[in-house]
């Protein structure tokens, strides 16, 4: 079985329009969204309406909920008060061109999705989040502590974990030993295809692939493939230029940081 997942595509309908397309090329069994749809550029509407036009299955990102909610915060963790002027620019600026219809979509959105597979004897969680499941702009970076990530992964009944938020792709095999066997847990942050933060300016998602014969005792039955498209940066950052939005927005998506 193989599900493809993006996330945090943050107003970038160039973005999202190449992801959609290699998806498609892909043709995987199913299809996730984790969140974070507006922000930062200047097609909140349009990337909303695709995903609704092609009803693929979507959790609230900390964005979106803001925006849903028509409030000032983000629940971004902005490092400067240059940022967090920035930060301030970009939601307001999103506020005002989010229509009526399309914040009460957002407002819509679960905040997580729980999917349970029973491909043989064995049963498998897969979980669906965008920061963590316990807030929804809580950051996983992939320096995470090791027992603090299974920790919420246990307290999750997680077995494969999927999230975003940090824009940055990684994928960590856990092994919590139940009851003296080895009982194998998957955290993958699935990256930006919007906005992404790892120095690659092409955007990323996951193609998930789970073994018809998965076990949690046998860690190689689930892979995460990180698959980098390209798509026109140039006219992404250039949008935002000649918007209200700050300028290091545009140098941010040439650069991938």
């Amino acid at each position: 079985m193989r599900i493809a997942l993006f996330s945090d595509i943050h107003a970038n309908f160039p973005a999202l329009g190449s992801v959609l397309a290699d998806i498609d090329k892909k043709r995987p069994d199913a299809v996730y969204c984790l969140g974070d749809l507006v922000g930062y550029n200047i097609w909140p509407n349009e990337v909303i309406n695709e995903i609704r036009k092609r009803k693929i299955p979507t959790i609230a990102g900390n964005y979106d909920q803001g925006i849903g909610l028509m409030s000032n915060d983000c629940g971004c963790a902005y490092k400067t008060d240059t940022e967090k002027d920035m930060g301030k620019i970009s939601i307001s600026f999103t506020n005002s061109i989010v229509k009526d219809d399309e914040r009460k979509y957002l407002r819509t959105l679960p905040t997580h999705i729980k999917v349970e597979f029973q491909l043989n004897e064995d049963k498998l969680n897969l979980l669906l989040v965008h920061g963590s499941p316990r807030r929804i702009n809580e950051y996983l970076f992939e320096d995470r502590d090791e027992k603090s990530l299974l920790r919420i992964m246990e307290q999750a009944d997680a077995d494969i974990m999927c999230f975003g938020h940090t824009h940055k792709p990684y994928h960590r095999i856990l092994n919590s030993h139940a009851e003296n066997k080895n009982h194998y847990r998957h955290a993958i942050n699935i990256g930006s295809v919007g906005k992404p933060k790892d120095n690659n300016p092409k955007g990323c998602y996951v193609l998930l692939a789970i073994n018809e014969n998965s076990s949690i005792e046998n860690k190689e039955t689930v892979r995460a493939e990180f698959i980098r498209f390209e798509y026109d940066v140039e006219k992404a950052a250039k949008a935002v230029e000649e918007s209200p939005l700050p300028n290091e927005y545009a140098e941010m998506l040439r650069r991938g940081f």
